[in-house]
């Protein structure tokens, strides 16, 4: 039996943003968790699933319902982590590698925001295992616009409910808030972490320079 539980974030860190926006939030994530959890504990029955087919059938409904589910979670999980628990001084081997791929700091912040006011669900920056380089993806759902085999190191949801109640209709101000609240210490141990999976960490692609002291 899957008995999968929702993970604990600390909300009191986040700045610019209510507690009542971000519990809000929090309780569609715990129905993700709380779905998948559902779907993975279904038994499978042939005698259910007759009418399999790409148009409508209840095997396809079951596997829509577990990709969305699945990813809702796992972007959740990936979003509120990288947004709880301060250090929010850009640094560390991403920051170099941000700004030698992306010319500087501030560009990255530039076609970030256009990524997020641009699509419906998500802006993702991943490292991309066919090139060990860094891409912002747009995603319009949870299973839509999603790169397999590609690591996820930030991670912003821009569905309304992430920022209606605060923000209302004006998504670049919470886009802005969000970047100020960017816990750096968890994309760099994203960054390191999927790099050494790669095999790509002694790779000519990213020079490890030490970044702490830089101002953006």
């Amino acid at each position: 039996m899957y008995n999968l539980k929702p993970e604990k974030y600390n909300f009191g860190s986040v700045k610019g943003m209510s507690k009542e926006q971000l519990d809000e939030h929090y309780k569609l994530y715990v129905g993700y968790v709380n779905k998948l959890n559902e779907i993975w504990n279904k038994v499978y029955i042939p005698a259910n699933y007759t009418d399999s087919n790409p148009t409508y059938s209840n095997m396809r409904s079951l596997k829509l319902g577990e990709t969305y589910a699945l990813d809702g979670v796992k972007l959740h999980e990936l979003y509120f982590e990288n947004m709880t628990n301060g250090n929010t001084q850009p640094s560390g081997h991403l920051l170099n590698s941000i700004k030698s791929q992306f010319s500087s700091y501030d560009n990255f912040i530039s076609y970030l925001t256009n990524v997020a006011l641009s699509v419906r669900g998500w802006a993702i920056l991943t490292l991309d295992s066919i090139d060990s380089k860094l891409h912002i993806i747009g995603s319009d759902a949870h299973d839509v616009g999603a790169v397999w085999m590609s690591c996820p190191i930030l991670v912003l949801d821009v569905y309304e409910h992430a920022y209606f109640m605060d923000f209302g209709t004006n998504r670049r101000k919470y886009i802005t808030t969000f970047i100020n609240n960017i816990n750096w210490k968890v994309l760099n141990d994203r960054f390191d972490r999927y790099l050494a999976s790669m095999g790509s960490i002694k790779t000519n692609n990213y020079e490890f320079v030490d970044s702490r002291s830089i101002n953006n």
